[in-house]
């Protein structure tokens, strides 16, 4: 079987994409290739200059590309919600400071890619005091997602893709829970349960809109060891001992371009095959890299019971309810 690669996109001309952390890395190759393919594409990033310049490099590399910027720090559920009231208050045509003619209160957004994470760091807090991998990888895009759902309902064939990690494997990092009272504070092992958020995150969606009969489908990916900023710019190994030194070290020494790694999320965003709380990956799994692939997924995050769990937690912790979706269960 030939290896699906950007020329198996399909036409993405009229549709609306939102990628988070788009201004580098995964993000940046996923908004310039769904850019290249026909979507107007929102560059959702923190650091507007550096979102400035990835604009400008879609632009050069994509000729006639449609390509907006607009801030959002997922580390603040303040930043969250404006982006978010943006997006729909202009329709959704370009997003937040597009300028467009949008329609208010029409918006449609295609693909919501969410992409942005942060990587073994020190202990930290968000804005809101959760957590930062946790409140970063998972809450903030919990809320987006939630906020911005009256869009995806509206729009036929929406999809939301959330990027996890192989790292969710781990063992120990089963429970997900927000571990800002966690003693030892452990960067590795954050990480990995902030990834498992993403998988239950995306199997809750996935239930909740099955249950209200919406066509909008959640999937996750994973690009394997990519070369990012998360390798790149992330802590020193020095002085590590164990998974941490491991992990870093592994990611260095493993690592494929970021063209390749953002190729599942490409494919969950845009491949007629994929299916509601698919979870894609590298075709290859010793190490993870390659053309994508259904990709191997913990047991766990396909629990039910754990899933609704951390839902019903996570709407408690960004007060971002899914009204839309609040259908009960068949009996």
């Amino acid at each position: 079987m030939r290896r699906w690669s950007v020329s198996d996109i399909p036409d993405q001309s009229g549709r609306t994409a939102v990628v988070t952390g788009a201004n580098s890395g995964l993000g940046l190759v996923t908004a310039r290739e769904l850019a290249r393919h026909g979507a107007e594409v929102v560059l959702a990033c923190r650091d507007e200059t550096r979102g400035r310049a990835a604009a400008a490099r879609i632009a050069e590399e994509v000729p006639g590309a449609r390509v907006r910027l607009a801030r959002l720090d997922l580390a603040d559920l303040a930043s969250v919600r404006e982006f978010a009231g943006a997006f729909l208050g202009d329709g959704g045509s370009g997003g937040p400071g597009s300028g467009g003619p949008g329609s208010r209160g029409t918006a449609r957004l295609d693909l919501l890619i969410n992409n942005a994470g942060v990587m073994a760091l020190p202990y930290r807090r968000t804005a809101d005091g959760f957590e930062t991998q946790f409140g970063v990888n998972h809450l903030g895009h919990f809320a987006l997602t939630g906020l911005l759902l009256p869009a995806l309902l509206a729009t036929p064939g929406a999809r939301v893709v959330t990027v996890s990690s192989a790292m969710h494997l781990l063992p120990g990092a089963g429970d997900p829970g927000d571990p800002s009272g966690e003693e030892p504070y452990r960067r590795w092992m954050a990480y990995a349960r902030s990834k498992s958020a993403n998988l239950l995150f995306t199997h809750e969606l996935s239930r909740r809109l099955r249950r209200a009969g919406s066509d909008v489908v959640a999937a996750a990916a994973h690009p394997g060891y990519a070369a990012t900023n998360l390798q790149t710019a992330g802590p020193r190994m020095e002085g590590r001992r164990g998974t941490e030194r491991l992990m870093g070290l592994g990611g260095r020494l493993l690592a494929q371009p970021a063209a390749a790694g953002a190729l599942p999320s490409l494919y969950a965003a845009t491949a007629p095959d994929v299916r509601p709380d698919g979870f894609y990956g590298p075709g290859r799994t010793m190490p993870p890299r390659g053309g994508p692939a259904p990709a191997r997924r913990a047991a766990r995050t396909l629990d039910d019971a754990a899933s609704e769990r951390l839902w019903q937690r996570s709407e408690e912790l960004t007060g971002v309810r899914y009204a839309a979706l609040d259908v009960p269960p068949a009996v």
